[in-house]
């Protein structure tokens, strides 16, 4: 049986490492990786996309990581419960136009009890920005652990 740690019921500090290693994640645009975090039959919203199971979310993340390119995510735990996650979320990335977005939103996340998100709900909203309001620099990958989160970049 498949497991990712840290596992329910989460404390303050294991749902804040999780949301942390969701990021992590996020930010190497693999979906080969993310996808392992999910169980193999994981129900999503993703704005008003509905996608159900591994293959779907697959493909789903390669289709969003070939238009969203140059792609930087910072994640914030919100809250949490037994087996429950809420993040707060924003990410920045560019269109092949060059034009650049940040996107806005919130996540509700239900794990099963090896660690693997059975749920994802999330409502996301794009907003055009200039370059030159970027905040979101560091090289592609990971974020270090000195760049600024959500909070302390005012978001």
């Amino acid at each position: 049986m498949e497991t990712k740690p840290p596992l329910p019921p989460f404390t303050a500090e294991t749902a804040a490492e999780k949301v942390r290693l969701a990021e992590d994640a996020w930010n190497t645009r693999d979906p080969d990786k993310v996808v392992l975090a999910y169980t193999p039959d994981s129900r999503w919203r993703n704005r008003a996309e509905f996608i159900d199971g591994r293959d779907e979310i697959h493909a789903f993340l390669t289709r969003k990581w070939q238009r969203e390119l140059e792609y930087r995510l910072i994640k914030e735990l919100w809250a949490f419960g037994d087996n429950r996650i809420a993040v707060r979320f924003a990410y920045e990335f560019r269109d092949d136009s060059g034009q650049w977005y940040r996107a806005y939103g919130n996540e509700n996340w239900k794990f099963d009890a090896n660690g693997l998100m059975a749920v994802r709900l999330a409502s996301i909203n794009d907003l055009p920005i200039s370059e030159s309001e970027r905040l979101f620099f560091w090289p592609q990958g990971r974020r270090p652990d000195d760049h600024p989160g959500l909070s302390e970049l005012g978001l």
